[in-house]
């Protein structure tokens, strides 16, 4: 693994610890000032870290005696000295305190990541689900592998 690919993983791994512990400071962190987000509910897109906090504070409050947990799987990357392109499947999962699943989904993830000093910080994030063809309605669960 190159040392561009393990900041990569760092990012990931960051992102993963931030939303468990539902460290908003800590998950801000990992964003640009001027990021951009196309996400997946409600919001054509959020321009800038202060309007995508707070999609974040709210999505943090939610499920507040659950916990929350984000996998990544299937990640591929390519990087430059100055820029990491990250796409994944990622699943974002409410689980009870007790530990038995409460709700789940999963997303199509892209990330563009600057490298800014010697930190890898995500100046643009798209999720994305597919629409169902007859009902277009948001497939958030992706088709098991024949």
């Amino acid at each position: 693994m190159s040392e561009i690919d393990a900041a990569a993983a760092r990012v990931i791994d960051a992102y993963k610890t931030a939303v468990a512990t539902r460290d908003i400071a800590a998950f801000m962190r990992l964003y640009d000032p001027a990021v951009r987000v196309f996400d997946a509910w409600g919001i054509w897109s959020y321009e800038g870290a202060s309007a995508w906090q707070v999609a974040i504070e709210g999505w943090f409050a939610s499920h507040p005696n659950d916990r929350l947990k984000v996998t990544f799987d299937e990640v591929r990357s390519v990087a430059t000295p100055a820029f990491t392109s990250l796409s994944a499947i990622v699943t974002y999962a409410v689980v009870s305190a007790q530990g038995a699943p409460v709700d789940a989904m999963q997303n199509r993830l892209s990330w563009v990541l600057k490298t800014s000093g010697h930190v890898l910080r995500i100046i643009h994030e798209h999720t994305s689900a597919p629409l169902g063809f007859e009902d277009k309605k948001a497939i958030l669960q992706r088709p098991e592998k024949p």
